[in-house]
């Protein structure tokens, strides 16, 4: 598996130029994989100034402003 993951980083790293990469295994559906007994590993390009990889692996997406700036601004309540 790890053969493949520097075969698919490589790949990404001729198509996009990223800064860096995440890799990341979910082994068991509690992690994740959604399949008992099963492993996957995911390769994620990264650059300097993205969020994270939230989004992808947690369809959840990430604020990055920091918890009072979204408020500067805005009227008083």
């Amino acid at each position: 598996m790890m053969q493949l993951a520097v075969r698919v980083q490589a790949a990404q790293e001729n198509l996009y130029h990223p800064d860096g990469f995440n890799l990341g295994m979910n082994i068991g559906r509690a992690a994740g994989a959604g399949i008992a007994g099963h492993i996957h590993l995911h390769v994620l390009p990264r650059w300097i100034g993205d969020t994270n990889f939230m989004t992808t692996t947690g369809e959840t997406r990430v604020d990055p402003r920091g918890l009072r700036s979204p408020t500067k601004g805005c009227a008083p309540h």
